[in-house]
């Protein structure tokens, strides 16, 4: 994937060879500029104009035939930042555009340009709207669709596809208003025995109310996933009867096994220097914990992965430089730790319990995996669409904060290639087990929201936000 996607970078810039780029339904110019510079790697100077939009920077080229075009998406764009350029004529002041899909763009232009300030400005504004008080550019977006990615994801249908609720499971709407946990979605999957009371004690006992809920139950052995956050046992080894009590009955719902295995994704040292369910406790669970590291060590793996990629790379070490990121490294173990829950799942029928620290970064890698490996709908079109939806925006992936969506804070600690590793896992899954793999998909306007209550409240649907679930069938036949 890494050197297709190097290729991608290099011949992006060739692709686009229209007189003008057509702006989509909604889309303003805001700027235009002649005679700017495009310093670019691979061809050196490039002069010619550019073009700012409310969703876009485009640079056409003044003299080549066919023109050479850059459009690049402001959403991409991390940091601006005003510099001096040498070696360019009368072109002394510039721009570094610095991007989240790995490309360093530097603009050079004349010092007394009268619109130098503007263009840099609007730069700034319409790269970074949520910084600067303005609406993303998906609520201005007004293309038409016969389908309404809206309805795509219906939990009520899904859990019946997956034969709930039944005798041992029940729909829960106790979270119906958000008050239970507010990252969770408002249906949520839980053992018929255990009374709404018990739920919100359990619920104070895990880290931010993300109590342990059903994502996936197996059609004949009745094994199920269930995803939740650590319990919040503390210093002092604290312990909740309930949540004990908890667990034990979704092991008890399982008829086919005595044992319920935990897969806490984190390092074991990390995690026992939070929360974790001891045995003592928990004396019919298996602790697992798949040495997944955190946040901040996959945002510098991504940091050194750019660096060998962009703009040249070195073939006579790429494959040692490759590896001294240990981006590879860590796909492996997502990819490993998606497997071992679900060969525990179809091997073992065994019911497992995954969580992280929170239980919305890598706990949604490993279930959403693991349940692609597991049910052949996820691997459909349509399954993939809804496994997204639910695995990972109903139940609270934080993609504004992760991605930095309009924000122009690009040193924010929380930002991380959460769900780029889950797409590189899935982009690993088609190309090594490509007859059970079907889609291939980019990134979703609905992860524009932290999670689904956050959509909810915004009224995104409502104000005729666009779904990435409408455009994905056209997306599909133009990567076939």
């Amino acid at each position: 994937m890494i050197l297709d996607f190097c290729q991608a970078l290099r011949d992006g810039n060739k692709l686009a060879q229209m007189e003008e780029a057509p702006l989509f339904p909604g889309e303003s110019i805001k700027v235009i500029a002649k005679d700017v510079m495009y310093i670019c790697p691979f061809m050196g100077a490039v002069s010619g104009t550019l073009t700012v939009t409310d969703f876009r920077m485009f640079i056409k080229s003044a003299e080549r035939d066919p023109p050479f075009v850059v459009d690049v998406p402001l959403g991409v764009i991390s940091r601006v930042e005003k510099i001096g350029v040498q070696s360019h004529g009368d072109n002394s002041c510039g721009i570094e555009i610095v991007c989240k899909d790995m490309r360093n763009l530097r603009l050079a232009y004349k010092q007394e340009e009268q619109n130098r300030l503007e263009i840099f400005e609007n730069l700034v504004t319409r790269a970074f709207p949520v910084s600067n008080g303005l609406p993303l550019f998906a609520f201005s977006y007004k293309e038409k669709f016969a389908v309404n990615g809206w309805k795509v994801y219906d939990p009520m249908a899904e859990y019946k596809r997956q034969g709930l609720p039944n005798e041992s499971w029940k729909i829960s709407k106790i979270n119906s208003t958000y008050e239970l946990c507010d990252t969770y979605p408002a249906v949520l999957v839980v053992p018929t025995s255990v009374k709404d009371d018990d739920l919100s004690k359990v619920a104070a006992f895990r880290a931010k109310g993300r109590i342990p809920v059903l994502s996936w139950i197996h059609p004949e052995s009745q094994a199920t996933i269930t995803r939740c956050s650590q319990p919040s046992v503390g210093p002092n080894d604290k312990r909740c009867k309930e949540d004990e009590k908890y667990l034990q009955t979704i092991m008890d719902a399982n008829a086919q096994s005595h044992k319920l295995i935990i897969f806490d994704a984190r390092q074991n040292s990390v995690a026992k220097g939070g929360g974790y369910e001891s045995e003592s406790a928990y004396p019919n669970a298996e602790l697992v914990f798949l040495e997944i590291h955190n946040i901040h060590v996959m945002r510098e793996s991504l940091r050194k992965l750019k660096e060998i990629v962009y703009p040249t790379i070195d073939e006579t070490r790429w494959l040692s430089n490759v590896d001294s990121t240990h981006w590879l490294e860590y796909i492996r173990m997502l990819l490993a730790g998606a497997v071992r829950i679900a060969d525990k799942i179809e091997s073992g029928k065994t019911s497992v319990v995954v969580h992280c620290s929170d239980g919305w970064d890598r706990t949604a890698q490993l279930t959403a995996l693991a349940m692609l490996m597991l049910d052949s709908y996820y691997r459909t079109i349509k399954g993939f669409e809804v496994l997204v939806e639910k695995e990972w925006i109903s139940f609270g992936h934080r993609f504004a904060m992760r991605v930095g969506h309009g924000d122009d804070d690009h040193a924010d600690a929380d930002r991380s290639p959460i769900f780029l590793q889950f797409i590189d896992c899935v982009w690993q899954m088609t190309k090594q087990v490509r007859l059970a793999c079907l889609p291939e998909v980019s990134c979703s306007v609905d992860a524009l929201c932290t999670q689904r209550e956050i959509s909810v409240q915004s009224e995104v649907q409502e104000t005729r936000v666009e779904s990435l679930e409408t455009k994905i069938p056209a997306i599909f036949f133009c990567l076939k």
